[in-house]
């Protein structure tokens, strides 16, 4: 924490109250998650610890020493405590013949099959040091086989992003390691981490706590594992994209059946059935909590009723034949009958919470209403994999909601409302000022209203950042809804957004952008959409300029044009009247975009040619901004946009 910091408080007795109550409903007898979870155990490190090149730890299970015991403490939901313990098991576990995964490393699992020539790897994790260990233990233990494959199961991050510690690109370059992908894979990668990763970055610190300590009163778990490790993020593109519904392939010798699974948890994702193993892996469709069909930390609403769809035809087509079935998340299930149930059960719950929130939409009720009635049936309540742990009924049925009708939720009266903090101001005004407005809310504290709590006094704290008594209260709530919190996102935001008020927000710089990988695989088309992104529209008022792109080493050309403060494109074109011509091979282009080359260097070195009124690169340059992950969201913004 930084210094100054007001330290976190204990839980209050309305929370120890509410978190004691989980005892008393939720089966905590049932021990078969911590079996399943040590099934196959292998070994481990002796220390779970992982350094970049640098020294810097990027992931450590070090710090959750305090989830030795089994009783939660009162700062933690207990349900909570318990998927967090589970999440501790850690190391080289066996799956089924043939079929071993690397867990706990990471927030994500690992997964390596043995095939005829050699390793066949499923998912290398996010960082490629950790993914290099992971192969490592393996290899300790099994025998120092090379890699002949590598699987992406989806587009997210944590399951490519340590490529490069399996594998050397040189070895996919000349054709002796396959690289298989979802279709529009790489389109959906460079999406999600160009065009909104700022923000996406900045929110996915409240969702997975990486900044909070480590400890009861802090990050205790991520729901999907521990925490996203922060080591050096990879991509090598893919050879083989599975394009077709439901394809076969034999890889290495293990035959696969490959089905499409898109717009589930990811845009870009499949299932794999491997008939001779009798093993279904439902990456991240079928995992141990209700998933997200909206992530906290921004993404595009997912299709729940594809999600249950998919499922249940995963189920039908593979399940029935299949003695385990695991994901790249969490442990396996094993037994044709337990497994079945399960996925009957994973299948059910997003059927009905895509169902439900429509039945309630066609009702009438708003986003709100429907979350705050929405929740488990009876007969899923008890089931400890679709408990809320990383997703919860509340925000998924939102996301429902969005799906289908977007952000309006029907009254003029919320059409067109003022900005946050306009709005904040009117709103303290008509509470009769901060003074009376925090005093009343000192009152609603004491009664354990925090939501309502947290939400009066953040209005104080847009209305007035400096406001330390309503700063203070708002945190107090935000950390009482955090200890309360069953999903484990839900605690990390709520906790973090209590650190930022009680603390001084560290300002973090520019972003430069993606890493090199990401930026390698970017389409031209991509990269001229992120620059209209970057695009200051008010400096670019009254401006006109037309550019012409020439890559020669890919072949391509592109007319960009800059008018009514937009700036489009168009591919395999030249403008005829253009202010000049850039002529530049793709990979300076890429060094220019990682900033490991700056532009006059690059026209110094002959690297970049311009022809005609060069002038006007430089001006169309000027216009674009810089984004900054540090900015504040629990308060107001404190920068000028685009200044």
């Amino acid at each position: 924490m930084t210094a100054g910091t007001q330290s976190p408080k204990d839980a209050t007795s309305i929370t120890c109250a509410h978190n004691r109550s989980f005892l008393d409903t939720l089966p905590f007898g049932d021990r078969a998650d911590f079996e399943d979870a040590r099934r196959g155990f292998i070994g481990t490190l002796p220390k779970v610890e992982f350094r970049n090149a640098e020294g810097r730890v990027i992931y450590s299970l070090e710090d959750y020493a305090f989830l030795a015991g089994e009783q939660a403490p009162n700062t933690v939901n207990p349900s909570l405590w318990r998927q967090a313990r589970l999440n501790m098991a850690n190391g080289l576990f066996q799956v089924t013949d043939r079929i071993y995964q690397v867990r706990g490393f990471d927030i994500s699992n690992m997964t390596i099959i043995e095939g005829s020539r050699g390793l066949i790897v499923i998912d290398p994790l996010i960082s490629a040091e950790i993914a290099r260990a992971g192969l490592e233990l393996y290899r300790q233990h099994r025998g120092d086989k090379p890699v002949t494959a590598v699987i992406y199961s989806h587009s997210h991050v944590d399951h490519f992003g340590g490529v490069r510690g399996v594998v050397d690109e040189a070895e996919v370059k000349a054709g002796n390691v396959a690289v298989i992908a979802p279709d529009r894979f790489m389109e959906e990668v460079t999406k999600e981490n160009v065009l909104a990763g700022t923000p996406m970055i900045r929110r996915a610190m409240f969702q997975f706590g990486a900044l909070l300590p480590k400890s009861p009163r802090g990050q205790v778990d991520a729901g999907l594992g521990k925490v996203t490790s922060r080591g050096t993020v990879t991509l090598i593109p893919p050879t083989q994209i599975i394009k077709e519904p439901v394809e076969v392939h034999t890889v290495d010798g293990v035959e696969m059946v490959f089905q499409l699974t898109p717009d589930t948890e990811a845009p870009a994702e499949m299932h794999m059935f491997y008939p001779g193993l009798k093993a279904l892996n439902l990456a991240e469709n079928a995992t141990h909590n209700l998933h997200n069909i909206y992530p906290i930390r921004g993404a595009q609403v997912r299709d729940a009723n594809a999600w249950a769809k998919y499922l249940n035809e995963a189920r039908d087509r593979f399940a029935t034949k299949a003695d385990v079935v695991f994901a790249q998340h969490h442990w396996p299930v094993w037994g044709n009958a337990r497994l079945l149930d399960y996925l009957a059960k994973q299948r059910d719950t997003y059927k009905y919470l895509h169902d439900q929130t429509l039945r309630l939409m066609n009702h009438g009720l708003k986003a709100p209403e429907i979350a705050e009635r929405l929740a488990l049936p009876r007969s899923l309540e008890n089931e400890w994999h679709v408990r809320g742990y990383y997703g919860t009924f509340s925000h998924n049925s939102k996301a429902v909601y969005q799906r289908y009708l977007g952000w309006y939720d029907g009254n003029p009266a919320n059409l067109n409302p003022l900005p946050p903090v306009e709005r904040a101001k009117k709103y303290v005004a008509y509470m009769g000022g901060a003074e009376a407005a925090t005093a009343r809310a000192r009152e609603d504290w004491a009664k354990g209203e925090y939501r309502w709590v947290a939400e009066a006094m953040s209005q104080v704290v847009f209305a007035e950042p400096g406001n330390k008594p309503a700063r203070e209260l708002c945190a107090d709530a935000l950390e009482q809804l955090g200890y309360q919190a069953e999903a484990a996102t839900w605690r990390n935001a709520y906790l973090l957004g209590a650190h930022e008020l009680r603390s001084d927000l560290p300002r973090a710089p520019a972003r430069p952008g993606a890493g090199t990988d990401i930026v390698r695989g970017l389409t031209l088309d991509l990269f001229f959409d992120f620059l209209g992104v970057r695009l200051n529209g008010e400096k670019a008022e009254g401006k006109t300029i037309v550019v012409n792109w020439e890559f020669p080493d890919t072949g391509q050309r592109y007319a960009l044009t800059l008018q009514n403060c937009a700036l489009t494109y168009l591919a395999d074109r030249h403008a005829p009247e253009p202010d000049c011509t850039v002529t530049l091979d793709r990979t300076t282009l890429n060094r220019v975009i990682l900033r490991e080359l700056a532009l006059p260097e690059a026209l110094a070195q002959g690297l970049v040619r311009i022809a005609g009124n060069g002038m006007k690169v430089a001006e169309l340059f000027a216009l674009l901004d810089d984004f900054s992950m540090g900015f504040e969201v629990v308060e107001p913004l404190r920068s000028r946009i685009g200044g």
